[in-house]
């Protein structure tokens, strides 16, 4: 568990420098173009990369040694980072920079997120899943935690620029982690020493589909993805007119209050028992609280419902984590999660790809004053900038909630057993 713990404090450090650049560029983005469909584009191109790319990374966690690819993906994306600051700082400002600076980082975290992963599965029994599932997640949630109030008000007092250089600092402690336990943790070694990509992608995929319970997660997780997609890329949109930078940056930090409460909760009492049926009622109560985000203008509202909404994120992706890692032998872990992580996060591209248009073209100008539902929904939720955001945040909650009860009670996700293995 100590070697784990490292490699994980120096995740948690470098999280915290990549939330605080998310977070600078969707408010640079938003005020350099004045639009939510840019704010989409970049977050889509920060992330499609890692996912179209995620399989080949995780083949190669199971081909090479799993330190070595998180070290050479940590150092190799700070070049993205390096190219956006440069940039900047020379007066070549403006969206092209951020666009091609998101998609180089973004190549690279697709070599370290499977082999983080799967290092995870290296190190623990299968007794520990649920309990490092929760440290992984407040490493993963300190970038909506500690982040955003970090980055407000860096940018009340700083430009960008220095919100960049943190993050490509905060790189490097993240390498010094690994490098530190590496020379300790023997490398998983391949069946055979034959490399035959095809047909090792292949495996990784049969791995998934060859088990009908881990098959319905994946799709399960995959529909998770494009509703929380929603909140993930519309929230500051939405709360950036009724407030400032620095008060939508303290918003989102407190927001993510819940998703620490429910993270430390597992990572101290873990979840011995009923992963499956905790899954589905977890999701449930994401989709209902995602669903009152929108209700209201109410800042306090707001942020009640999203603390709420963050404090159920845990135990669905721990319950998710340990039912799908039981079911997957250690030998293919790398390629079975780089499979995972291109499946379920397709959700997450088609999010970013549709709901900033449908937001500037659709949602928003049915909710304006005049708009086509201002006197039937905009009686209820308000009319003006950020409630067709507010609309759209309603209907993907409860649709999550339909999808929960639809796929989660499925009996091959409900039959999963976690034990020693």
């Amino acid at each position: 568990m100590k070697k784990f713990l490292t490699i994980w404090a120096g995740e948690l450090v470098s999280n915290i420098g990549s939330g605080m650049t998310a977070f600078a560029l969707s408010v640079y983005v938003l005020q350099l173009t004045g639009s939510v469909t840019w704010v989409s584009v970049v977050t889509m191109l920060a992330y499609l990369p890692t996912i179209l790319l995620s399989p080949i990374g995780g083949l190669l966690a199971d081909r090479f040694d799993r330190r070595l690819m998180m070290i050479c993906g940590d150092l190799f994306s700070a070049l993205g980072l390096v190219y956006i600051l440069v940039s900047i700082k020379t007066g070549h400002g403006g969206l092209a920079p951020i666009l091609v600076g998101v998609v180089v980082n973004s190549v690279f975290i697709s070599l370290l997120d499977p082999s983080y992963k799967a290092t995870v599965t290296d190190l623990l029994t299968s007794e520990e899943y649920a309990k490092a599932s929760g440290l992984v997640q407040i490493a993963s949630n300190a970038k909506y935690l500690v982040s955003p109030a970090l980055a407000g008000l860096l940018l009340g007092i700083a430009d960008i620029s220095v919100i960049l250089m943190i993050d490509i600092c905060t790189i490097f402690v993240t390498v010094f982690a690994v490098m530190s336990v590496r020379k300790s943790i023997a490398a998983v070694k391949p069946k055979s020493d034959t490399f035959h990509f095809i047909a090792e992608m292949k495996e990784g995929l049969r791995t998934i589909t060859s088990n009908k319970g881990v098959l319905l997660l994946v799709v399960l997780m995959a529909f998770m993805c494009f509703f929380i997609g929603f909140i993930q890329t519309l929230m500051i949109p939405m709360v950036l007119p009724l407030s400032d930078t620095r008060t939508v940056g303290i918003f989102e930090s407190v927001s993510a209050v819940g998703m620490l409460a429910g993270s430390v909760a597992i990572g101290i009492r873990g979840i011995k028992r009923h992963h499956a049926k905790i899954l589905v009622v977890a999701l449930v109560f994401c989709g209902g609280f995602m669903a009152l985000t929108g209700c209201s203008t109410n800042l306090l509202f707001i942020l009640v419902a999203c603390v709420l909404f963050f404090a159920t994120l845990p135990f669905v992706n721990t319950c998710a984590d340990v039912l799908i890692r039981v079911s997957i032998p250690n030998e293919t872990q790398g390629r079975a999660w780089g499979m995972i992580s291109l499946l379920t996060q397709i959700g997450y591209v088609a999010v970013y790809a549709s709901c900033g248009v449908l937001a500037d073209h659709m949602f928003e100008p049915m909710l304006q004053k005049n708009g086509a539902l201002a006197q039937s929904v905009g009686r209820i939720i308000g009319t003006g900038a950020g409630r067709g955001i507010g609309f759209m945040l309603m209907l993907a909650g409860l649709a999550m909630v339909v999808v929960a009860f639809a796929l989660g009670n499925c009996a091959s996700i409900q039959a999963i057993e976690v034990r020693d293995r």
